[in-house]
């Protein structure tokens, strides 16, 4: 090795060194302690921890509670990400090439973006008590005192194990669009307009245009939207635990496995076994990262 290529390693090595020191121990350490802690019967600071094996592993296959939070949470990963990114891509399109001639932005495009972004600067507990209060079964409610004003009954959006999930979801995705809908109008700014005009003199519609121009050359955009949408589903927590009845309540209908996870750990004092599920959780995760990367993987789409 040349002196400037020692040079250049001993520079590269002493920039990264603290970052990734800092990342083993506040990253890597915990997910190594999550792994053993669930080899182990632990039931807090000042229990002396017993060890297990796979116990705790074996007992989720039997726990019908968890599995409910597992299934609720692959609907989320299915329903939220695609609901969260078909909303934003119909109004960033709109914004950025809704104008009377199509390649142009709609007029106030900026302030439009700025009132969809608004719910990224609300706090996720502010959101959830907001809502509740938006879904309450009574005049106060902003859904159900046009319905009782018509005289219908009014629906039990948080209390109706029916509706009750499907409310949490229309919320994620209320919360998730703006930032998504100002992420890809930054992408859809970038885009040549000339692109646009050359697919409009050869009678492109705006369908065309979209499905043609647009989203090809946003791809790689909305993969990754794709991606953390669906770790963010994976993680769902505050909203759940914040907006419903029992914490995933009724009946278990809304409940996600972080919340199953915290209940364990804070509520029973199973860290033990609330380890285990975290260890599921991460997997579920990786894997998930994992194929949605192979599945989305295309060629890329230069301009």
């Amino acid at each position: 090795m040349n002196r400037t290529a020692f040079t250049r390693a001993r520079f590269i090595i002493g920039f990264l060194a603290v970052p990734v020191l800092l990342y083993l121990v506040y990253v890597i350490s915990p997910y190594a302690q999550a792994f053993s802690i669930a080899m182990t019967d632990w039931r807090g600071v000042n229990a002396e921890p017993g060890f297990v094996g796979a116990a705790n592993f074996r007992r989720l296959l039997d726990d019908n509670v968890f599995w409910t939070a597992v299934r609720h949470n692959g609907l989320l990963l299915v329903l939220m990400p695609l609901g969260t990114l078909v909303i934003a891509l119909f109004f960033a399109f709109l914004l950025n090439a809704g104008g009377p001639r199509g390649v142009s932005g709609v007029r106030g495009a900026r302030f439009y973006r700025v009132v969809f972004f608004f719910p990224q600067v609300l706090a996720v507990a502010i959101v959830a008590v907001l809502f509740q209060q938006v879904f309450r079964p009574d005049e106060s409610g902003m859904l159900n005192a046009p319905l009782m004003a018509l005289g219908l009954e009014p629906v039990g959006f948080l209390s109706d194990p029916g509706v009750a999930f499907w409310s949490i979801l229309g919320v994620l995705i209320w919360q998730a669009v703006g930032f998504y809908v100002v992420l890809f109008s930054a992408g859809m700014a970038s885009i040549p307009r000339d692109l646009y005009e050359a697919a409009q003199i050869d009678g492109a519609t705006r369908g065309r245009l979209f499905f043609r121009v647009t989203l090809p050359l946003l791809w790689d955009t909305v993969q990754v939207g794709w991606i953390y949408l669906g770790i963010a589903a994976l993680d769902v927590f505050a909203i759940v635990w914040v907006m419903t009845a029992e914490h995933g309540g009724p009946d278990h209908s809304t409940t996600v496995m972080a919340a199953e996870i915290y209940r364990n750990a804070f509520q029973y004092f199973k860290f033990g076994y609330a380890s285990a599920m975290g260890v599921v959780l991460f997997f579920f995760t990786v894997a998930f990262a994992v194929v949605a990367l192979r599945l989305s993987r295309r060629e890329r789409v230069e301009f």
